[in-house]
């Protein structure tokens, strides 16, 4: 497996990964339950779960109102796009650069 590859898979498995620990913080607040702390939550989304943070929280309506943590959320999933967008770039440019011997 590539490199590449091996990134994607481990970013698809802490996404599901966060993605069920919303869930889980979800049933514990419907429940009266110890629940997790949102820094934990974040945490999760930091370290590449953004995407999985976003569908728990849209599709489970999970902290769709809480402020700071929306707003913060919103700013990770930036950055995370912003980290996508200069790979891509960079990816380009290399595969440019061995095409057109730059």
């Amino acid at each position: 497996m590539t490199t590449a590859l091996t990134i994607l898979a481990i970013l698809l498995l802490l996404n599901i990964v966060t993605f069920c620990v919303f869930w889980w913080d979800k049933q514990a607040a419907r429940g009266g339950a110890w629940r997790i702390p949102e820094g934990r939550l974040l945490g999760l989304a930091f370290i590449g779960g953004s995407l999985g943070a976003l569908a728990a929280q849209q599709w489970l309506r999970h902290k769709t109102r809480k402020e700071p943590f929306r707003t913060r959320l919103i700013l990770i999933l930036l950055f995370h796009a912003l980290i996508a967008i200069a790979g891509t770039m960079i990816a380009l440019w290399k595969l440019a650069s061995a095409i057109f011997g730059g």
